[in-house]
């Protein structure tokens, strides 16, 4: 009896969140989505505008010699326009642009490590702690300590531990999104409504499914926010760990070029690593915009 009470009662969230999908069909989903990306997109087109302008401003009124600072239009030119030129030393646009790619995409790869550990095990640690406040208790502490180890400190242990493969630049990169996610994330699972709480703890459902069936869906708001938040700090601590540990990527790029000389390279880099990161946070906006216009349209009504 016991039991199918519990099932009436996980059934009971599911017929509300089906009326609150009737109020928004597809078309206002689609719509929603629009209107999200639009608004991204412009207000990403003015910050690009803004940043092009303090650019090409700091040069300017600091005086710094055209062969160190490259302004926007020598990035243009390093990645679209230039010739090779052997004499000088120079190498084609084509040529840039295969280099400058070829570490893009194993910065990408590290980035994309690091942030599905940090997320991953963020949500995990979350959700046990959620559940067994004993283990909150004790580990959170722990959490917070480590948290304020810095992480350049750290980085030449992980090398030593785990080599200077993908094992460590997912520990460094999952170390980087952990918290942020961490922390997110708790916010979101404790800001439950406690009357669903004991609702559902009356009808005896499990720690589990109420976790599953209650407390997640009303955190999704949260979780996306840890989702936008680590975009960039995932490409941060990619390029952090090739800085210290792999010795490859556009993180290694940044520091090589100096010896050599070619700074082109080195802020087209930079351009490059700023535009996927945009892009790919812009991408995360999006998939929030469509899982919360259809899983929580309330949350989302204060994002448009």
């Amino acid at each position: 009896m016991g039991s199918s009470q519990g099932d009436d009662l996980v059934a009971l969230p599911t017929l509300r969140q089906d009326e609150t999908l009737e109020v928004l069909p597809r078309g206002a989903i689609r719509s929603a989505l629009a209107k999200r990306m639009a608004s991204s997109l412009g207000f990403t087109l003015l910050s690009v505008l803004v940043v092009l302008v303090l650019w090409e401003g700091f040069i300017l009124l600091y005086h710094i010699q055209p062969m160190i600072a490259k302004n926007p239009l020598d990035v243009w030119r390093y990645m679209f326009t230039q010739r090779a030129d052997p004499a000088a030393n120079l190498r084609s646009a084509a040529g840039n642009r295969a280099i400058l790619f070829h570490n893009l995409k194993t910065t990408l790869r590290d980035a994309g490590i690091g942030y599905l550990a940090g997320i991953v095990f963020g949500l995990a640690v979350s959700c046990i702690f959620i559940l067994q406040r004993t283990v909150r208790q004790t580990f959170m502490p722990i959490a917070i300590v480590l948290r304020s180890m810095p992480l350049v400190a750290l980085a030449p242990l992980l090398t030593l531990i785990f080599g200077r493969g993908l094992l460590c630049v997912a520990m460094i990169g999952g170390i980087v999104c952990f918290f942020p996610a961490l922390i997110n994330i708790m916010y979101g699972l404790r800001s439950t409504p406690q009357a669903m709480l004991d609702l559902m703890s009356s009808y005896g459902v499990s720690k589990l499914k109420t976790l599953r069936t209650v407390i997640l869906p009303s955190a999704l708001p949260s979780i996306f926010a840890s989702l936008r938040i680590n975009v960039p700090a995932s490409m941060i601590g990619a390029l952090l760990a090739e800085w210290l540990a792999t010795g490859q990527g556009s993180g290694q790029e940044m520091l090589t070029v100096e010896n050599t000389f070619d700074f082109g390279e080195l802020w087209s880099a930079v351009v490059l690593v700023t535009l996927v990161t945009i892009i790919a946070y812009s991408i995360v906006s999006a998939i929030e915009v469509a899982v919360l216009s259809r899983y929580a349209p309330d949350a989302l009504g204060g994002k448009q």
